[in-house]
């Protein structure tokens, strides 16, 4: 059976969005699609944004910079990764820039350094450069540099050239 959609005023949309953003943080993008999920009028989204950044209930600079302390915090993603989640977000390159200037570089490469230690342990393979290759590819996987897999690799001692024999 097929429901029937109850048409929203941007009123009670206002309403239910600005809920929902004291809560967490969003994206100007995340929020116009719930707009548009509630079938409002384009223009009434757009107006809608604009009161909703201007009573600072979104803000692509903090919701930027939430984003990539949670990311390097929890998930241990690299910049890549996060560069691009962000930018699917519809974050401008400027903040992003200016997001990832806060961050110190030790800081992605420390998170890198413990999660290869740790995967370390779960990696699989009849040879140490088999091994060492599943490492590099997670690593790059969770948007690392090659250069900062690298030089992580060689802190720990492990050889990544192919001669090896076990």
């Amino acid at each position: 059976m097929e429901r029937q959609k109850r048409l929203i005023t941007p009123e009670e949309a206002y309403s239910r969005i600005t809920r929902i953003c004291a809560r967490k943080e969003y994206a100007p993008f995340d929020i116009r699609q719930k707009l548009l999920r509630m079938n409002l009028h384009p223009d009434a989204v757009e107006r809608l944004l604009a009161r909703l950044v201007q009573e600072r209930y979104i803000d692509e600079r903090r919701f930027a910079e939430s984003y990539v302390r949670d990311k390097l915090r929890f998930n241990k993603w690299g910049k890549r990764k996060i560069e691009l989640h962000l930018t699917q977000k519809s974050i401008s390159a400027a903040v992003i820039r200016d997001v990832f200037a806060q961050f110190p570089d030790d800081q992605f490469s420390a998170s890198l350094q413990s999660l290869l230690e740790k995967k370390r342990k779960s990696v699989t393979g009849r040879t140490a450069y088999e091994r060492n290759g599943k490492l590099v590819r997670f690593a790059l996987g969770r948007g690392f540099p090659m250069a900062e897999i690298i030089r992580c690799l060689k802190m720990m001692d492990i050889d990544l050239s192919p001669d090896e024999t076990e």
